[in-house]
């Protein structure tokens, strides 16, 4: 680790020209201690790095000082491979190593496209932390050691234990057989059986794994698109799922069927005032209460009718509260 890590000080360093302390930790995600040890290291092995003082002052390069530098360790070829969709990279743990290899594909172009290949780069975003209405998406953050772990008895073929702290229970240890991870919209999932039953785990509830020696017990070859699509077939099927007769705005249909498990049906035609008719399946109560009152007052719920009086309830409720002047807080 530490010596993926002088490389790519050394990188930033040439592709940067002078970097200070704090930028080089922020960079590498380090503290300016570990940074200040590393370049101590690097002029002790003869790199040419050196101080400059002053306000504008950080640590630089002699000019012209090169070393092929450039070979990609495995999790930096795998970062690529998966860097379609830099929110992958994050929710399988390899977000530092895309960012340590895309320095060394820098580093390894031609000087005569170095400088437009990054120019370039700085005119496209791919994947912003929020939409074009402010809205956050959520990215989790999870813990490195963990997913790598996982991550490494995914590929070995071994067996996992992970302490699973599933929804509304308390957290338990379990062994299971990987077959594969998969992200959506920037939430990772681990695909796996566990005593021969298909079990689909959230990576952010995964609180600690050991990959064990054992090897795992699953199929030499697997799809992974056709996996995810039948377990997703599946959940939109639950026992506990909920279906929902509304009209919507159509301007507003896209924020109703992206917080629905699925969309069961819809009518061709709109209303006479532009309304669309969905019959949409949640996950449960809560959830569909949730969703339901997020799009309010664009969208009607007209069937099932508990539905229609939970939302009325909570609309009296609010409406009382804020149909009146607030009142002062009494001073002692």
């Amino acid at each position: 680790m530490r010596a993926d890590r002088l490389v790519s000080l050394v990188l930033l360093l040439r592709q940067h020209g002078r970097l200070s302390a704090t930028t080089l930790a922020e960079e590498l995600e380090v503290s300016t201690r570990t940074v200040l040890r590393d370049i101590d290291a690097l002029s002790a092995a003869g790199v040419p790095v050196y101080a400059e003082r002053g306000r504008h002052g950080g640590f630089t390069l002699l000019p012209g000082f090169r070393t092929e530098l450039t070979g990609l360790n495995h999790d930096e070829a795998l970062a690529l491979l998966v860097a379609g969709s830099r929110r992958g990279a994050q929710a399988f743990g390899l977000g530092s190593a895309l960012a340590s290899a895309m320095r060394k594909v820098v580093d390894a172009l031609p000087e005569s496209q170095r400088a437009t290949a990054a120019g370039a780069a700085r005119r496209l975003l791919i994947d912003p932390e929020t939409d074009a209405l402010a809205r956050r998406l959520v990215t989790e953050e999870l813990p490195d050691a963990v997913v790598g772990e996982i991550r490494r008895a995914v590929f070995a073929g071994h067996r996992l234990r992970i302490h699973y702290a599933a929804a509304d229970q308390a957290p338990e240890w379990r062994t299971v057989d990987p077959i594969g991870l998969v992200t959506v919209r920037g939430q990772g999932y681990l695909l796996a059986t566990r005593a021969g039953a298909d079990r689909t785990y959230r990576l952010s509830r995964v609180l600690a794994a050991q990959e064990l020696a054992e090897p795992a017990r699953r199929p030499e070859r697997v799809d992974l698109d056709l996996a995810w699509q039948e377990r997703s077939r599946r959940f939109r099927a639950g026992a506990d799922q909920v279906a929902v007769l509304v009209r919507v705005d159509a301007a507003r249909r896209e924020d109703l069927v992206g917080g629905a498990v699925a969309v069961l049906a819809e009518e061709a035609d709109a209303d006479p005032d532009g309304r669309l008719r969905l019959e949409v399946a949640f996950q449960d109560r809560r959830h569909a209460e949730w969703a339901l009152w997020q799009l309010a007052p664009s969208a009607e719920v007209l069937a099932p009718q508990w539905l229609r009086a939970s939302l009325h309830a909570r609309a009296t409720e609010i409406a009382a509260r804020y149909g009146t002047p607030p009142s002062e807080p009494s001073v002692p």
